[in-house]
């Protein structure tokens, strides 16, 4: 499959992004999940039909460009990040398709963004992390103290084999050949060894998160059509379901795997296939309508 790597300049630093698909393609924007990249849906690719898929390297990951030291990573950043790389594409209007920390941004850009959002695929997310706000002062104080360390060295990998089977038996297990798509766009040769590239910043403890309310609050302003893909073993939250029915037009779909199914060969398949048919489904629907 032919795909062509993208460049763009946004608030002053540089972002990357993979581009599939015809150009004259159903227009998705692709969003992975934390410390991923733009490789993490290259297992469905293959099997998405008509569709110019734009799948983005967030600020810090792949070949896009670290924030600077002194600004972390705060997620509703994103937002504006993904809005701008939709800019500079001329695209109005899109469909957005993220996966986990790509899910979360992705709710929160259609509920500040109804009118920009035409379509909204989840997979193994549906929001961002919640903070009580009674847990806010002691969390902000850990944040603020792991901040104040001094950085530790990269690791160092003598092959890139080594980093490969690191990111197999990581916190999210992934296949190898998963992992040597997120490896090969996530890691660098230096003189001594190869290291991430990834921004360590991002394994830093968050100095403030939204609150359930203020997460609830976007949830109740999506109104496009809505697809959520859940594994079953994947990390599903206990709010998942009371989340889910703030969402006027969501369907729930649930497929054998973990929380990086959608980059096995056979589940990304039969992911594939239901958005797809979401898909055509939506194409229908605006046929009728015109």
């Amino acid at each position: 499959m032919v795909e062509d790597e993208l460049r763009f300049e946004v608030n002053g630093q540089l972002m990357a992004a993979r581009a599939i698909g015809p150009c004259d393609g159903m227009r998705v924007l692709a969003l992975h999940g934390w410390l991923d990249n733009a490789a993490s849906f290259r297992a469905l690719e293959p099997h998405l039909d008509g569709i110019r898929l734009v799948a983005i390297d967030l600020v810090g990951h792949g070949y896009s460009a670290h924030r600077p030291e002194a600004m972390p990573y705060y997620i509703w950043d994103n937002v504006s990040d993904v809005l701008a790389i939709a800019d500079e594409l001329g695209w109005e209007q899109f469909h957005l398709l993220g996966h986990s920390m790509g899910a979360g941004i992705s709710v929160l850009l259609a509920g500040a963004m109804p009118e920009r959002v035409l379509s909204l695929v989840m997979l193994e997310g549906l929001a961002p992390q919640a903070d009580a706000p009674e847990e806010l002062p002691e969390k902000m104080a850990l944040a603020i103290k792991r901040r104040q360390r001094k950085a530790r060295s990269p690791r160092l990998y003598a092959e890139m084999e080594d980093a490969v089977a690191a990111r197999v038996s990581g916190r999210f297990p992934v296949t190898e050949q998963a992992a040597r798509w997120l490896v090969e766009r996530s890691i660098v040769h230096t003189a001594k060894g190869f290291r991430w590239r990834s921004d360590p910043a991002l394994a830093l403890p968050s100095v403030l998160r939204m609150s359930e309310d203020q997460i609830r609050a976007f949830l109740r302003r999506i109104s496009a059509p809505s697809l959520l893909i859940m594994g079953t073993d994947g990390i599903g939250t206990p709010l998942l379901d009371e989340r889910a029915e703030l969402i006027s037009q969501l369907q729930r779909k649930q497929f054998a795997g973990n929380h990086h199914l959608h980059m096995e060969v056979g589940p990304a398949r039969q992911i594939a296939a239901a958005i797809n048919a979401f898909y055509s489904e939506l194409c229908r629907c605006r046929g009728s309508e015109s």
